[in-house]
């Protein structure tokens, strides 16, 4: 069995370094609060899964040495960084239009589910694939958590610990932010917060756009 003691230093840092990471203001918090928000919990979890998937997907590419074909298909970053800024200004045309509607007869129930769960988890897998940030992200992450030789096992245990870290998080976002009590305050205030969900989407993707990788 594998011992992770002589290991678990940098492990600690790394899996500290994503805590901060996921936690932090972004297009996956941010559209897994508003969906969670608006829509209910059962939305907020499916985004939240596909958020989920996309991290391991980069997690387990760059853990396979995504970081030397990056090396060597430096142009392919620029192509994927202009895809996810188009997607997030499309994320924001579409909370505008919503923040646009007339508000209907508030009920006290909350309303039905407007997106199906699969296009909820697709949304949330192309937010994370899209965001060329979450490659570097994972590269940086990689390096303080898996040294230069490490065996397969410590690669496991770091990934492992990085989506239950994920998993919590995420879920934790959706669960807290679908509560009675946060949805009564969103009927409130829907237009105000969906503007601001528009332009928060603009501006993350007018920051990808511009941003130097």
């Amino acid at each position: 069995m594998l011992d992770l003691t002589p290991f678990l230093p940098q492990l600690l840092v790394a899996w500290m370094a994503y805590v901060i990471a996921v936690v932090s203001p972004g297009p996956a918090v941010l559209a897994i609060i508003a969906t969670s928000v608006s829509q209910g919990r059962k939305a907020g979890l499916a985004l939240a899964f596909g958020v989920l998937s996309g991290s391991y997907t980069w997690a387990m590419l760059t853990a396979s040495g995504l970081s030397a074909l990056i090396r060597t298909y430096g142009q392919a970053i620029i192509v994927l960084k202009i895809a996810g800024a188009c997607y997030l200004f499309w994320l924001a045309y579409n909370a505008l239009r919503a923040a646009m509607k007339s508000d209907a007869p508030r009920a006290t129930r909350r309303v039905p589910l407007q997106t199906s769960l699969r296009k909820l988890y697709l949304k949330g897998l192309g937010i994370h694939l899209t965001n060329p940030k979450a490659i570097f992200a994972w590269i940086m992450l990689v390096s303080l958590g898996m040294p230069e030789g490490a065996p397969v096992g410590v690669t496991a245990a770091f990934i492992g610990g990085c989506m239950l870290i994920g998993l919590v998080t995420f879920c934790g976002f959706a669960i807290v932010f679908s509560l009675s009590p946060v949805h009564r305050a969103y009927l409130k205030s829907r237009r105000v917060i969906e503007s601001l969900t528009a332009g928060l989407f603009a501006f993350a993707g007018l920051k990808l756009l511009t941003a130097r990788l």
